[in-house]
C-alpha cells in the first residue's frame, strides 16, 4: 500500500469513527443522569411599583380538608366543584403562605411574617426563600401585621424564642391589638380559640416598645396606608401601597384562594370571625380593584400572588401578572 492510499484509508477511517454513535452500557448511561430533586425550587416572585421593589416569598402550605365546615354558608358539593373548575382536588385544599417584602428606597419593610416554621412540616419556608432572593433577616426595617392569626404572627420569633427580624419595628392594627389583649374577651371566648388567645400574647408579651399600633387611615411607613378590611379577624387591616402614581393593594386574607372567595364572595370560610362583615368588606375592596383596574397581591394566592382582578359573572377572577426577569 502506498503513502497516498494510506492516508486516504486513514480519513476515512477517521471520519467513520466520528460519526458512528458512541456506545455506552447502560450503567454508564445511567451514571450521567442525576437523581430527580423531588423538591420544589427555592419560591419567590419579585416585581416593582413605581419606585419600590416587591419580592413574595414562599412561606409552605397548611392542609385543610373539604367537608361542610369549610365553607359555612355554601353545600360541599358546590365548593368541590368550584375546586375541579380551578383544576384542584376535590378532597383538601393546600392553602399557600406568601410574606411580602417591600424595598422603598429607605425602608425593608415586611408584611406579614409567615409560620416560623410552627405550623406543621409543610411551612417553615421562609428562611431558607430569602436567603434565595438575597434578603438578610437583619435588613429588615418594619414589620406591618395585617392581622393576629398564626400563619401572620408566628414567624416574628425563631422557634427557639428569639427575633427572626432582630433590627425592626413591629407595627400592628390597633383594633387587632385592642380585641386579642382583651382579658373579657379571651374569658369569653370558646375554647377552640383559646390557644389563638394564648399565640398571641406570647409572641407580643415581651417586646414592649418595640412594637407599635396603627389605625385605619394612617400611613404607617411612607407611602403605606392603612385601609380597614374587617371581619376577617376584628382588626384585619390591607394596605395602600403607593410609589408615584403606581399603587397596589396588599389584601392579605380578604379573599383566601381566590378561585374560590373572590370566584364566589360571598361565600365565608370557617376561618372568618365575622362572616358578613368579611363578606362586605370582600366585595368592596374587590369591587373597587376591578373599577380602578389596580394591582393587588393576597396572602393565599400563590405564586406570582400579584396581578389584576376582573369581574366575572356574579363574582371576580383573578389575572396573576406574567413571570419574566426583568422588573
Amino acid at each position: 500500500m502506498n503513502r497516498r492510499t494510506l492516508l486516504g484509508t486513514a480519513t476515512v477511517a477517521a471520519a467513520a469513527t466520528a460519526a458512528a454513535p458512541v456506545m455506552m452500557s447502560g450503567a454508564a448511561r445511567a451514571q450521567t443522569v442525576p437523581a430527580q430533586a423531588n423538591a420544589q425550587l427555592p419560591g419567590s416572585f419579585r416585581y416593582k411599583v413605581g419606585s419600590f421593589e416587591l419580592t413574595s416569598l414562599f412561606d409552605g402550605y397548611g392542609t385543610r380538608p373539604i367537608d361542610e365546615k369549610f365553607v359555612v354558608n355554601a353545600p360541599v358539593d358546590q365548593v368541590q366543584a368550584a375546586l375541579r373548575d380551578a383544576f384542584r382536588p376535590t378532597d383538601a385544599l393546600r392553602i399557600t403562605y406568601t410574606p411580602t417584602v417591600v424595598h422603598t428606597g429607605s425602608q425593608v419593610v415586611l408584611l406579614d411574617t409567615g409560620s416560623g416554621g410552627k405550623l406543621g412540616p409543610t411551612t417553615g419556608m421562609m428562611s431558607r426563600n430569602l436567603a434565595a432572593a438575597g434578603i438578610d433577616p437583619a435588613s429588615i426595617t418594619v414589620i406591618v401585621i395585617s392581622h393576629f392569626h398564626g400563619d401572620h404572627i408566628s414567624g416574628i420569633k425563631t422557634t427557639d424564642g428569639k427575633l427572626a427580624f432582630p433590627n425592626a419595628e413591629i407595627l400592628v392594627p390597633e383594633a387587632e391589638w385592642a380585641f386579642w389583649m382583651d382579658d373579657g374577651q379571651m374569658s369569653r371566648a370558646p375554647a377552640g380559640m383559646q390557644q389563638a388567645f394564648a399565640l398571641v400574647r406570647s409572641t407580643f408579651g415581651d417586646l414592649g416598645d418595640r412594637v407599635r399600633r396603627y389605625k385605619d387611615g394612617e400611613e404607617v411607613v411612607p407611602g403605606f396606608q392603612a385601609v380597614a378590611a374587617y371581619g376577617h379577624t376584628p382588626g384585619h387591616t390591607a394596605l395602600q401601597i403607593s410609589s408615584g402614581s403606581d399603587t397596589v393593594m396588599a389584601l392579605a386574607d380578604t379573599t383566601n384562594v381566590p378561585f374560590l372567595f373572590a370566584r364566589n364572595p360571598d361565600w365565608s370560610a370557617v376561618f372568618d370571625m365575622d362572616a358578613a362583615m368579611a363578606r362586605a368588606t370582600r366585595r368592596k375592596l374587590l369591587d373597587r380593584l376591578a373599577t380602578d383596574r389596580a394591582l393587588a397581591f393576597g396572602y393565599h394566592w400563590g405564586l406570582p400572588n400579584a396581578g389584576h382582578v376582573r369581574r366575572e359573572g356574579d363574582g371576580y377572577a383573578f389575572a396573576p401578572l406574567a413571570y419574566v426577569q426583568t422588573l
